[in-house]
């Protein structure tokens, strides 16, 4: 059906309750970092009657106003030295206990949450060298090879990762880069460094220099093998991603595998709408299609199932950039879908199955719950097991676990974008095509949240495996002459 172009209306959820001061920030010794989330929630459900770009721009003109009153607002608490993460309504600070407390007093405020530094382990169960395929078995379970044959690849499509960040030369992934032209490279609006201290150190096969780099870099190597999955090709002998003729950009939201919420949330505003190295002239039309998000923010990075995250998410699925998730690794655990950004309905969480089309032994069953609501997760499942792909600086490796799936389905969802340009910005239209044409899985036995492993969707498998070309022939036989899709709602 054609979407009629309306205009974006927006209003203000007003809060009442009293600010929620987060209990760590109540005894903790010292200055803190903490964000303090403002009252006054946009309301963006309207933004899907919008095509395209327009979309885009519509969401980021409407959350981006927030900016001057929240400058405003630094200035009223005496911090005008405070970061303003205008995405979600929040100012990012170090503050003691009893500033902390003050502010939470305040009409205007909502919650002062701690943001602390804590030791956590990245959504990745094993690390193994191996020879390769001659392609990598994903890539053919998915059947993206098909699609290739046809000629679509990816280009048009601009895909984006926040991660442990992106080693940009290596040779499956520097072609592809948006920052680089073939002769020179640029890293405004194509990277962006959400990291602030190094309290976390580097680890040895680094190719980040410390916090804030000014160039696309990996400090764990856990980003750069996603991105491969996503795009890799050394236009010789490694054909690793799923859309290789897409481009790439990227932004680092964890120091080793670990985050916070800060770190998040800056990466998702500067997905939102790109800005140079400096964090300034941000450009919501060099915003990606869609994002991978390898990634978990459980208890002891400060996040907690009903959190500031999840505005985040919702503002980048408003404007039309689909957010893909991995479930995590819980390993074949009933109910482990806990941790944002996996249980958001927001987002579109993927388990990890095997070469045989089994489940993965690492991978995070639902049903997740959400203020007191069962949803049903995963959303599909895809290949990540024994995953070939690019390692810093110029190598390969095999990976095991959700991280390794969600790559595919991001890649998937830039091919069909790809084939189909009137899917960008139309995440629930790839969304369903996705779920709509995904294939059973072998052998489960494993009924979780009362829904039988026989019927789909559930809470193992979800909708089931990706399969990318029945998505691009359902897609084929819907669409119009105007490049709609006719008969076929979302």
């Amino acid at each position: 059906m054609r979407r009629i172009v309306s205009a974006l209306v927006m209003s203000f959820c007003a809060a009442t309750q009293a600010a929620e001061l987060d209990p760590i920030l109540k005894i903790a010794s010292g200055s803190n970092p903490a964000l303090v989330v403002f009252k006054g929630e946009l309301a963006l459900e309207k933004s899907s009657a919008l095509i395209g770009d327009a979309r885009t721009q519509a969401v980021f003109e409407a959350v981006f106003a927030r900016d001057a009153t929240l400058k405003a607002q630094a200035q009223a608490i005496g911090r005008p030295d405070a970061e303003r993460l205008w995405l979600v309504n929040a100012l990012f600070l170090d503050l003691t206990a009893e500033q902390a407390q003050q502010i939470a007093a305040r009409d205007d405020v909502a919650e002062v949450r701690a943001s602390l530094p804590n030791q956590s382990q990245l959504p990745i169960a094993q690390f193994q060298a191996k020879q390769a395929l001659a392609m990598p078995y994903g890539i053919t379970k998915i059947r993206a090879n098909e699609l290739w044959a046809l000629g679509v690849r990816g280009a048009g499509v601009v895909i984006a990762g926040a991660d442990t960040g992106y080693a940009w030369e290596h040779p499956a992934l520097k072609h592809s880069y948006r920052g680089w032209n073939g002769t020179v490279v640029d890293h405004n609006f194509s990277w962006y460094d959400g990291i602030r201290d190094t309290a976390l150190g580097t680890a040895a096969n680094s190719t980040c220099s410390g916090p804030s780099s000014a160039t696309a870099c990996d400090d764990n190597s856990h980003g750069t093998h996603t991105m491969g999955t996503m795009v890799g090709d050394d236009l010789a002998n490694e054909q690793i991603g799923v859309a290789p003729d897409a481009r790439w950009i990227g932004c680092r939201n964890m120091n080793l595998g670990n985050g916070r919420p800060d770190t998040y949330l800056r990466c998702m505003q500067w997905l939102l709408a790109p800005t140079d190295l400096a964090g300034n002239n941000p450009d919501p039309s060099l915003a990606p299609h869609v994002v991978n998000n390898s990634w978990t923010c459980p208890p002891s990075e400060n996040c907690t199932p009903v959190d500031v995250l999840q505005q985040g998410i919702a503002t980048l699925r408003a404007a039309g950039i689909m957010f893909v998730a991995s479930a995590g690794n819980a390993q074949l655990v009933c109910a482990s879908v806990v941790d944002p950004p996996a249980l958001y309905p927001e987002s579109f969480t993927v388990g990890n199955t095997e070469s045989g089309d089994r489940m993965g032994a690492y991978s995070s069953f639902g049903p997740a719950q959400l203020q007191g609501t069962l949803l049903l997760k995963p959303d599909v499942v895809a290949p990540g097991t024994e995953v070939w792909s690019s390692i810093p600086p110029a190598g390969y490796t095999n990976f095991t676990g959700t991280s390794m799936a969600s790559p595919h389905v991001a890649g998937a969802a830039a091919l069909l974008m790809s084939a189909f340009p009137t899917l960008k910005r139309n995440p629930e239209a790839v969304a369903r095509l996705l779920r709509e044409t995904a294939v059973p899985i072998v052998g489960n036995t494993q009924s979780c949240g009362g829904v039988l492993p026989t019927f789909y969707p559930n809470n193992v498998a979800g909708m089931g495996r990706i399969d990318v070309f029945a998505a691009y022939q359902r897609a084929l036989a819907t669409i119009d002459a105007g490049g709609f899709f006719s008969g076929f709602e979302f």
